[in-house]
């Protein structure tokens, strides 16, 4: 009898032991591991997003989804984003449309000087747009998000007063923003974000353009000590996923990263434009960087000299087919 009582005893335990090792195995196949690639360093703006979208999808799924991070372009670079993504060799990506101007035409209209004053309305008017017309140079990846940077603005290692001071200046700038700066008379030169660093170390640029948290986060105030306010074009981002990768989600999943996709954009735009703010701050009192306003006058010589940037686009883009003058005219009603 005893031996009996035991027998069943161990059974049991047996029978236990085997069902939670079976739950175990069900749970671990049931976790879903996502790689996300970024080609900022970690502290930027787009690799701050990239963590609190990670957070949120992983809260969100209650731990059913693990995202890993690579920022500073530990898995793939800027302009290799795009494709890699599209190859999978990341299940996530985040690209910087201004890198490729002639592919994403239609998202790249937004760093045209059309009056984006931040980066909130930049980044609700770009996935707005975005939504509208669904480029075909989006249709082999999912896009999760969009979002821009602010206002781009000169910094540079000598004063720029006046245009004059700023002809034949080598600055770094891509996309839309080497156009606005060779219209005023500099000499842009073109290189992804972080190599701008070491550039300016060796004095093979004299500054750049671009929005003004890189004065902090890429510690551009070390060398730029004069910022000259003009407020121009902006960058685009997008963060988008392999389709294999998509399709492989569970319906949950992918529904809490549609619904992200919007919130997602505008906690981005709210954070770069704190984060302006702060750059600015922590420059003058920090670095002791000198920052230039333009009168009304200056202000006005400077946009008259890049208004012809849309009329070209709308040319060029009417030419390939898009509907150039209802894309521009959208835009402006978005950032309203």
């Amino acid at each position: 009898m005893i031996k009996r009582t035991m027998l069943f005893g161990t059974m049991f335990i047996f029978v236990i032991v085997t069902c939670l090792s079976l739950f175990a195995t069900v749970a671990v196949a049931g976790k879903i591991t996502l790689n996300y690639a970024n080609f900022p360093p970690a502290p930027t703006f787009p690799c701050v997003q990239m963590e609190r979208w990670k957070t949120e999808v992983e809260k969100r799924t209650s731990g059913q989804v693990e995202v890993k991070t690579f920022p500073g372009g530990t898995l793939l670079g800027a302009k290799e984003m795009m494709d890699g993504v599209i190859a999978g060799q990341a299940d996530i990506g985040n690209i910087c449309m201004a890198y490729q101007p002639g592919r994403f035409i239609v998202t790249n209209a937004t760093s045209l000087p059309l009056g984006i004053g931040d980066a909130r309305s930049g980044s609700i008017a770009l996935l707005k747009l975005y939504e509208k017309y669904k480029p075909e140079a989006f249709k082999d990846v999912v896009v999760l998000t969009m979002f821009t940077n602010a206002p781009g603005n000169i910094m540079s290692k000598q004063p720029v007063r006046n245009m004059a001071d700023l002809k034949g200046m080598d600055l770094r700038a891509s996309g839309d923003s080497a156009t606005i700066l060779k219209a005023w008379g500099a000499n842009p030169v073109g290189m992804p974000m972080p190599a701008t660093v070491e550039a300016l170390q060796k004095g093979t640029v004299k500054g750049l353009f671009s929005s003004l948290e890189v004065m902090k986060d890429f510690k551009f105030a070390e060398n730029c000590k004069y910022i000259t306010m003009v407020d121009a074009g902006i960058y685009p981002f997008a963060v988008i996923m392999n389709k294999d990768s998509w399709d492989k989600l569970p319906a949950d999943v992918q529904q809490v990263m549609m619904d992200l996709k919007e919130e997602q954009a505008i906690w981005t735009g709210e954070y770069m434009d704190q984060q302006i703010k702060d750059a600015v701050a922590w420059s003058k009192e920090e670095q002791g960087v000198e920052v230039i306003t333009l009168s009304a006058d200056e202000k006005a010589e400077w946009d008259e000299k890049i208004t012809f940037m849309v009329d070209d686009w709308i040319e060029k883009a009417r030419a390939k087919g898009f509907p150039a003058e209802a894309i521009i005219k959208d835009i402006k009603a978005f950032i309203q």
